[in-house]
C-alpha cells in the first residue's frame, strides 16, 4: 500500500483470528497513523502502533464523546441512529469518573476472586449438560454464551430466566443490521430496566443493580435514566465480549494443536501457565477492534497532526500485532508474555470488567478441554461463519463434537 492511499475502515476479517489484511501495519512498514475513510466518505485517523496507541488512550486531548457531531461511528446503522448519552464508555472526564467510582467496588480482584467458585458451578453445570445431550453441539449457544450471561446476571441481580430477551437484543444493538433494529433494540432494553428497577425499588435484592439503586438512584446521583442506560450498558457488555472469547479462543485453539496441547496438559483445574495463556489468546484475537475517539484539540503523532474534530479509530488487532513489541506478532505463542497488550482498552477507559473476563476464560478453557478431551470441529473450519468487520468480532456458530 502506498503511503498516500486511504484504504477502507472497517474491513472483514479474511480469517477470524487475524486482523484485516488491508490495514496498515507498522511491522509492515508502514505509518503508525494513517488516513482511512468511513462508509459515509469522511475521513478519519487509524492507529496501528502500539506506542502510538497507548499514547494517545491517556491524552484528554482525545475524546469518547459519542454526542459530538464529529464523533466517528464507522457503521451506517449506528450512523443512522438517533444519538443519545452513552453512560461511562461514552463520557469524558470528570463525570466518567464519577460513574466509574461508582462500579469499581464490584470488579475488583478481590471481588472476582470471590466470584471463582461461582464461575467454576457455572461452567461444571453448562459442561455437564453437554455430556449429556451427547454431541453434536453448537459451543455457542451451549458454553460460550451462557457462562457469560449467567455470571453477569448473578453479578448484576438481572433474571437468568430473561436470558433470551436481553441477548436477542444485545445482538440486535451490536449488529443490527438496520438503524431500526437498533433503536427497536435500544427501546426494549430501557422498557426492560425501568420496570426491573420499580420491582426492586418495591423488592431488593443483592446484586449491583439493587446497590445503586439504594446508594446512587435513591440518593439523588443518578437520576432513573442514568442507571436504565449503565445497567444496558454492564449486561450487553458483560456477556457479549467474553462469549466471543471463549468460542473464538476454542475455535483457535482447535487450528493451533500445539498450543491446544499446553492447554490440555493443565487440566480442567488449570495450571501455572493459565494466567499468562489467556493474555496472549487476549492479544491475538483483540475482538473489541476499532476504538472510536474525535480530538478536541491539535495533536501531533508519528509525524502528523490530527486537528480538533478529527475522528481517531484505534485498531487493537493491529496494535496487538506490532513486532516491535510482540516478536512473531502473527504466530499464537502461549508462553509468551503478552502484558501491555491493548486488548481491553488504555488509560481512563480500560474495560471495567477486565478482571471477570479474565476469571471466566481462566475457568472455561481448560474446563472445557479437560471435560471433552475429544472435542473438535464438527464442520471445516472454513464453513464456519464469523462476524463482519463493523460488531464485535467472534463466531456466529461453533458446531463441535467430541
Amino acid at each position: 500500500m502506498a503511503e498516500t492511499e486511504t484504504v477502507a475502515f472497517p474491513q472483514n476479517r479474511t480469517c477470524p483470528y487475524h486482523p484485516p489484511t488491508g490495514y496498515p501495519s507498522e511491522s509492515r512498514g508502514q505509518r503508525a497513523v494513517s488516513r482511512v475513510e468511513l462508509f459515509n466518505g469522511r475521513t478519519a485517523w487509524l492507529v496501528t502502533g502500539h506506542a502510538e496507541a497507548r499514547a494517545l488512550l491517556v491524552d484528554p486531548r482525545l475524546s469518547s464523546d459519542r454526542e459530538n457531531p464529529a464523533f466517528p461511528l464507522f457503521a451506517r446503522r449506528l450512523a443512522e441512529t438517533t444519538q443519545r448519552r452513552v453512560e461511562l464508555l461514552g463520557l469524558d472526564d470528570p463525570a466518567h469518573n464519577v460513574q466509574r467510582r461508582m462500579l469499581i467496588p464490584s470488579f475488583t480482584l478481590k471481588r472476582t476472586a470471590a466470584l471463582r467458585p461461582q464461575i467454576q458451578e457455572t461452567v461444571d453445570s453448562l459442561l455437564d449438560a453437554m455430556v449429556a445431550q451427547g454431541p453434536p453441539a453448537d459451543l455457542v449457544d451451549a458454553f460460550a454464551l451462557p457462562v457469560p450471561s449467567m455470571v453477569i446476571c448473578a453479578l448484576l441481580g438481572v433474571p437468568y430466566t430473561d436470558h433470551e430477551f436481553f441477548e436477542a437484543q444485545s445482538r440486535k444493538l451490536l449488529r443490527g443490521p438496520a438503524a431500526g433494529d437498533v433503536e427497536a433494540a435500544r427501546d426494549a432494553l430501557d422498557e426492560y430496566f425501568r420496570e426491573l428497577i420499580e420491582r426492586k425499588r418495591r423488592d431488593p435484592g443483592e446484586g449491583l443493580l439493587d446497590e445503586l439503586i439504594a446508594k446512587q438512584l435513591e440518593t439523588g446521583a443518578l437520576d432513573r435514566d442514568e442507571l436504565v442506560r449503565l445497567a444496558e450498558i454492564l449486561l450487553v457488555a458483560g456477556h457479549e465480549t467474553t462469549a466471543n472469547m471463549i468460542s473464538l479462543g476454542t475455535f483457535t485453539l482447535l487450528q493451533h494443536p500445539e498450543q491446544l496441547a499446553l492447554v490440555r496438559d493443565w487440566g480442567g483445574g488449570g495450571g501455572s501457565g493459565v494466567p499468562a495463556a489467556v493474555e496472549e489468546l487476549l492479544r491475538f484475537l483483540s475482538i473489541a477492534d476499532g476504538l472510536s475517539r474525535v480530538a478536541v484539540e491539535d495533536i501531533d503523532v508519528s509525524g502528523v497532526t490530527v486537528r480538533a474534530g478529527d475522528g481517531v479509530i484505534l485498531s487493537t488487532a493491529v496494535i496487538n500485532r506490532d513486532e516491535a513489541v510482540y516478536p512473531s506478532p502473527d504466530e499464537l505463542d502461549l508462553g509468551r508474555s503478552a502484558r501491555n497488550h491493548v486488548a481491553f482498552g488504555f488509560g481512563i477507559h480500560q474495560c471495567l470488567g477486565q478482571n471477570l473476563a479474565r476469571a471466566e476464560l481462566e475457568i472455561a478453557l481448560p474446563a472445557l478441554f479437560s471435560r471433552l478431551p475429544g472435542l473438535r470441529l464438527a464442520a471445516p473450519a472454513e464453513e464456519i461463519p464469523f462476524k463482519p468487520g463493523d460488531t464485535v468480532q467472534g463466531l456466529l456458530e461453533l458446531p463441535v463434537t467430541w
